[in-house]
């Protein structure tokens, strides 16, 4: 069934509906099992499925289809999501979710990971977000600690974290399992700041919110500020002692990280690990 709603292109697939901005054949995506879940409203140039087959579930990340939020070029989409199967590759981790496979299918390009039954810190999705919020202090803690512990290894590993903001952290309540989703835009190479960033400003250091100055570890320790305030009190703008939940010790260490002035914070994700950590 297809129909058109105001300037999009409404079509399903198996039963599930989504948003394009024009018709596209997604026949190919039966390779992977049955739909039962899409994600629609990305602004990156990827639609996303739920699928499964055997009774095993996957997440499949596809470039290549007009979608309804995305701007840019199509092609650009394509290449980005292929340069990021290296770095799923290279970044393999506990926290991390898990890569299965990548291919050139259905005109564009296709990657597939395991399905994580979790819950989502974007409020993007109302009910997990709420749910997210709802997590007992001490579950939040470890969420925080696994999130420094795989930055440290991206640190290690040379890489340098780039659009991670809390779209990207998911948390699975049957196993107590911390999911890092996407890091597609993390790299080796030099990164530079845009003022067109796909994900969410808030967390993003100054530096990314700067046309081609440059991104590095330092501004990565600012992502962890801020991504600790997020965890600790919400997205408010009130980063005030009174709305802190921790000590006044770790309030400190999560000030300096999400300072403006890249001098004044921790200088590596190590030290701002080891500081934390003391302060705990």
């Amino acid at each position: 069934m297809k129909w058109y709603l105001r300037d999009f292109y409404i079509q399903y697939i198996d039963g599930v509906p989504l948003k394009l901005k024009k018709p596209f054949d997604l026949e190919f995506v039966h390779r992977y099992g049955a739909v039962f879940k899409v994600f629609d409203g990305q602004d990156s140039g990827n639609l996303c499925f739920g699928v499964e087959k055997d009774g095993r579930r996957y997440f499949v990340k596809f470039a290549g289809a007009p979608t309804a939020e995305y701007t840019g070029d199509i092609t650009g989409a394509i290449e980005r999501l292929k340069a990021a199967v290296p770095v799923y590759q290279d970044l393999t981790h506990p926290s991390l979710i898990r890569f299965v496979d990548a291919e050139k299918i259905g005109g564009g390009f296709a990657v597939v990971f395991d399905w994580v039954e979790g819950i989502c810190a974007h409020p993007m999705y109302p009910a997990d977000y709420q749910k997210f919020n709802c997590l007992p202090l001490e579950t939040r803690l470890k969420i925080f600690e696994d999130i420094l512990d795989f930055h440290s290894f991206v640190a290690e590993w040379g890489y340098t974290a780039v659009d991670f903001y809390d779209g990207s952290i998911m948390y699975d309540t049957a196993n107590d399992k911390t999911v890092i989703c996407d890091i597609d835009f993390y790299t080796k190479s030099n990164a530079y700041g845009s003022k067109f960033l796909w994900g969410h400003m808030q967390s993003a250091s100054p530096e990314e919110r700067a046309d081609g100055v440059l991104i590095d570890e330092i501004s990565n320790v600012y992502n962890m500020g801020e991504t600790a305030f997020t965890l600790f009190i919400g997205r408010k703008s009130d980063r005030s002692r009174e709305t802190w939940p921790l000590s006044d010790a770790q309030f400190n260490v999560a000030k300096r990280a999400a300072r403006d002035d890249r001098s004044e914070r921790q200088q590596s994700i190590r030290q701002l690990v080891e500081e934390w950590r003391a302060a705990g």
